[in-house]
C-alpha cells in the first residue's frame, strides 16, 4: 500500500491525488493555506448567522423548505437533521475505493474556503480517511443534482459518529465505536456545515477519475489484442502506416495505429494475405481498429478535460464569497450566494459518452474474436481453434461469453443523463442522473476488461497455431508471459473458465501491456 502523503490546499486536487487516496491508501494533510481559508470563510458564515435576515443554508430550511427562517436555538438540530434525513440510501454497498474518493473530493471542496465549514470539521474528515474508516454508502440515493446527496450524507453521518462504517479490517460496525477506537471525536455540526458536507458531485467525479485511469490501460490493451488478431489472421500492417493516419488527423487514431504497428514490428505473419487472391484487404474489424479505438481515445481526452475542470472546482450551494471585488477574502465581511454549480450535467455527459465508447470498443473486439474462430473467415485456422474439431469444441463458448458481455455493454451504453425525474416538490425539477451514469460505467469498464481478455485468449492461441511462421517479438513476449501466468495454450478441450479468469487478471492488472512494453518501449 502506497502511504505517501497528499496535501490538500485551496486550489483543488489532481487525478493522481484521488487515485492515491482512493486506491493507494495515501495519508492526507491539510495545508496551512487551507486551514486559514477555512477559518476566514467561517468568520463570514458566523457573521451572517448573527444577522436577523434569513440566509439560505445558514438560517433557513433546505430545498422546497427554504422559505422557513430557522431560529438560532434550532440551527444545530437543523444541520444534524439534514444529514440524518438525507442518509436514505438503499441497495448494495458501493466499493471502498468509491467511498474514499468521494470523501476526499468533498474534503477538497471544503478546503477551498468557499463552504464555510470550520477547520476542525475538515480535519475530522482527514482523520477518518487516514484511519481507514469507510462509511457504508448504498447504491441508490443520488440523482446527481444538489450533488450526490444520499452517498455524501452517509459519509457525513459517520463524521457525526452515527450509522455504520467499515473498519480498516473490513468489518462493518457502528461508526461511533470505530471513531472512538481511533481517538476521533465526532463532529457537532453548526450553521451551514451539514449542507456543505452533502452538496457536491464528488461521487460521480471520483468514479470518473478512476474509470479514466482504468480505460487508459484498457485502450492500450485493446490495441495490443487488435494487433495480435491482425497477425493471427495474416492481415496486413500496411493500413497502420503513419502517413495514412496523418491525412485524417485525429490524435487518438494516430496513437492506436502507432501502438499496433509497434506490436507488429518484425512479424513473420503479417501480409500473407497478399498471396491469397480473393482477399485484397482485411475486414473492417481488423482494418478499422485504429479508427474505432482512436475515437475512444479522443473521447477519453475530452472526459479527462472535464474531470480536470471539476477537480479544480468548489462545488457547493450556497457558496461563501468575499464582500466585494476589491476586498480580500475573509476581510471586510462577505456574502453567501445560492448557485446551481452542484448540477452534475458536465460530469454525467462524459460518463455516458465513455460508456458508448466502451461498448463500441468491446463490439469490434468481439467481431475479431468471432473471425478467428470461423474457419470460413480465419484463413486456415482450425474451426473454433479446436484441437480435434468435432470431438473438441475449442473456444466456441468463450465467444458466447464474450458476446453476452458485449450485449450487456450495449444496454449499459444507454445514457442515464438523458433522463430526469423531478424531486423535492418540483423545486429540483431537472436532475443529471450522473451517479447512475457513473455506476453503469464502472460495470462497463469491468466487462470491457473481460472482453479484451477473451480476444487475448483467442488471438494468442491462433498465433501459436500458425506453424512455420514467426510472430513478432512483442507477440512472442505476450505469449510467453500469458502462458507463465497460467493461461493455457492450444490443445484438447479442458475446463475453460479458469483460463479465462487468468486471462482477465492478466489484462486487468496491466501485465499484458507490461509484457509488450519490454519489447516496444512505452505505448502511447
Amino acid at each position: 500500500m502506497d502511504m505517501h502523503t497528499v496535501v490538500v490546499g485551496t486550489s483543488g486536487a489532481t487525478a493522481s491525488d484521488v487515485l492515491a487516496v482512493a486506491r493507494g491508501g495515501a495519508r492526507i494533510e491539510l495545508s496551512a493555506e487551507a486551514v486559514a481559508a477555512l477559518a476566514a470563510s467561517r468568520e463570514i458564515v458566523d457573521a451572517l448567522a448573527a444577522k436577523p435576515e434569513p440566509v439560505y443554508g445558514v438560517s433557513t430550511g433546505f430545498g422546497a423548505l427554504a422559505t422557513r427562517h430557522i431560529s438560532p436555538e434550532l440551527r444545530a438540530r437543523l444541520q444534524r437533521n439534514i444529514v440524518r434525513s438525507h442518509a436514505a440510501g438503499m441497495g448494495p454497498r458501493v466499493e471502498r475505493e468509491v467511498v474514499r474518493a468521494l470523501m476526499f473530493l468533498r474534503l477538497k471542496t471544503v478546503c477551498s474556503g468557499r463552504t464555510g465549514v470550520r477547520p476542525e470539521v475538515a480535519q475530522t474528515m482527514a482523520d477518518v480517511l487516514n484511519a481507514g474508516i469507510t462509511p457504508v454508502v448504498h447504491e441508490y440515493g443520488s440523482l446527481g443534482c444538489s450533488g450526490d446527496l444520499a452517498p455524501l450524507s452517509h459519509c457525513a453521518l459517520t463524521l457525526m459518529g452515527e450509522g455504520e462504517a467499515e473498519g480498516p479490517d473490513g468489518t462493518v460496525r457502528p461508526a461511533g465505536e470505530l471513531l472512538a477506537e481511533h481517538g476521533i471525536r465526532p463532529v457537532e455540526l453548526r450553521e451551514k456545515e451539514g449542507l456543505a458536507l452533502l452538496n457536491g458531485t464528488d461521487g460521480m467525479l471520483g468514479m470518473l477519475v478512476m474509470a479514466l485511469a482504468d480505460l487508459d490501460l484498457l485502450y492500450k490493451s485493446a490495441d495490443v489484442t487488435a494487433a495480435l488478431s491482425l497477425e493471427a489472421l495474416l492481415g496486413t500492417e500496411k493500413v497502420l502506416a503513419p502517413e495514412l493516419h496523418a491525412i485524417r488527423p485525429h490524435p487518438g487514431q494516430a496513437a492506436s495505429a502507432a501502438n499496433m504497428l509497434a506490436v507488429l514490428k518484425d512479424s513473420g505473419l503479417t501480409g500473407h494475405h497478399q498471396d491469397d487472391a480473393p482477399r485484397v484487404q482485411d475486414a473492417y474489424s481488423v482494418r478499422c481498429a485504429p479508427q474505432v479505438a482512436g475515437a475512444g481515445r479522443d473521447t477519453l481526452a475530452h472526459a479527462r478535460l472535464v474531470a480536470e475542470r471539476e477537480l479544480a472546482s468548489a462545488v457547493d450551494n450556497p457558496v461563501v464569497l468575499p464582500g466585494g471585488t476589491s476586498q480580500a477574502f475573509g476581510s471586510g465581511g462577505g456574502r453567501v450566494e445560492s448557485n446551481g454549480n452542484f448540477h452534475g450535467a458536465p460530469v454525467a455527459y462524459v460518463l455516458d459518452f465513455l460508456a458508448i465508447a466502451v461498448a463500441d470498443l468491446a463490439s469490434i473486439a468481439e467481431r475479431r474474436t468471432d473471425r478467428l474462430l470461423d474457419k470460413n473467415r480465419s484463413h486456415g485456422l482450425p474451426p473454433f481453434l479446436a484441437d480435434d474439431p468435432g470431438v473438441d469444441s475449442g473456444l466456441m463458448i468463450a465467444q458466447y461469453t464474450q458476446a453476452a458481455l458485449v450485449g450487456e455493454l450495449k444496454r449499459l451504453a444507454v445514457p442515464a443523463s438523458a433522463d430526469s425525474i423531478p424531486s423535492s416538490a418540483m423545486q429540483e425539477d431537472h436532475v443529471s442522473m450522473g451517479w447512475s451514469a457513473a455506476r453503469k460505467l464502472r460495470t462497463a469498464v469491468d466487462n470491457l476488461t473481460r472482453v479484451v481478455a477473451v480476444e487475448l485468449y483467442a488471438a494468442t492461441r491462433a498465433v501459436e497455431l500458425r506453424e512455420g511462421l514467426t510472430p513478432a517479438p512483442a507477440t512472442r513476449a505476450v505469449v510467453e508471459a500469458v502462458r507463465a501466468a497460467g493461461v493455457g495454450g492450444p490443445g484438447p478441450d479442458r475446463y475453460l473458465a479458469p483460463d479465462l479468469a487468468a486471462a482477465d487478471a492478466f489484462v486487468r492488472d496491466g501485465r499484458l501491456v507490461a509484457a509488450v512494453e519490454t519489447v516496444t518501449g512505452p505505448l502511447r
